[in-house]
């Protein structure tokens, strides 16, 4: 009997984490003419005006003081509900095939300390249609939260299976990689594997903001599903003119993109990124339910 998954059945050629789709010609060819992710990067950079979303973050700070949502927070709102509403954006293309993916997921890392030495964590968590900024950030605190509660050394999930292949001697681990890699491609590997994975998340965010550091590009992996990586750089304040022809000093962030054209075009990517900025421009969205379509008009 054929598994349902967020309401979908899948069917033949499916695979776990994604329905296979139909493409185009051109998208067909693609991805055989550029059968690696890095091999088909598009890297996009821009300011997004944050004025609005910082007087809302701090509305939100007055209402429930102990959990603190932060910008990050509502960005990675943001993204998830630009996702929900622009399907493409949770495409993937594994194996020279094109697949969408049941739900949206998200993966970041979290430093353990702010220390040069302090050890890494990957996070991953899955907003629902019915999630809210709100409930975004929990899910966020939480995370991090336990996560540095833990320490370094009850690391559990992707983290301790990465520590645990780090153990095995140089020539096995050459071949057990490259047999993963493998089954990746044909979208085999086992749940126990790609479970947590960051590699297997529609958007990879890095919050360099946190550190003062300004959005850069990032590379994205042959391995696994990911084809979107977005680095969140830190505030700054520019003047601007405004609509009425006065100028004012405005708070923007810097934001890097880094995508695979194999699963869209530029128009769409830019149709994307406009909406990002549109909500971020009326941050009241972000009280609504992910899957609430904006009501934004592309023209």
């Amino acid at each position: 009997m054929a598994k349902v998954i967020n309401g979908y059945k899948r069917k033949w050629g499916d695979r776990r984490d994604g329905r296979r789709v139909k493409t185009t010609g051109m998208q067909t060819i693609m991805g055989h003419l550029y059968p690696n992710r890095t091999d088909a990067e598009v890297y996009l950079h821009d300011d997004i005006d944050v004025t609005e979303l910082l007087k809302f973050v701090e509305r939100k700070n007055a209402e429930h003081p102990d959990y603190r949502t932060t910008l990050f927070h509502c960005v990675v709102a943001a993204i998830a509900k630009m996702v929900k509403e622009r399907p493409l954006m949770n495409r993937f293309v594994s194996g020279r095939r094109t697949y969408e993916r049941y739900g949206i997921s998200v993966a970041f890392v979290a430093k353990l300390a702010f220390d040069d030495h302090a050890e890494e964590a990957l996070l991953f968590f899955e907003p629902k249609d019915n999630d809210t900024v709100d409930s975004v950030s929990r899910m966020i605190v939480d995370r991090v939260k336990k996560v540095r509660a833990k320490g370094s050394q009850n690391k559990g999930g992707v983290d301790q299976l990465l520590d645990t292949f780090a153990k095995i001697p140089r020539p096995i681990l050459m071949f057990v990689v490259k047999f993963i890699k493998w089954l990746d491609f044909w979208g085999k590997n086992p749940k126990a594997v790609t479970e947590g994975d960051p590699h297997y998340a529609t958007v990879f965010l890095s919050n360099l903001g946190s550190i003062k550091c300004p959005a850069v590009y990032h590379h994205l992996n042959n391995y696994g599903t990911n084809g979107i990586m977005v680095t969140v750089g830190k505030m700054h304040d520019k003047e601007v003119i405004m609509p009425d022809g006065s100028k004012e000093l405005r708070t923007f962030v810097d934001i890097g993109a880094t995508l695979d054209e194999r699963i869209g075009d530029g128009f769409y990517f830019a149709r994307s990124l406009k909406l990002v900025h549109h909500i971020c421009a009326h941050p009241e969205l972000l009280d609504q339910p992910i899957a609430e379509p904006s009501g934004f008009d592309y023209k």
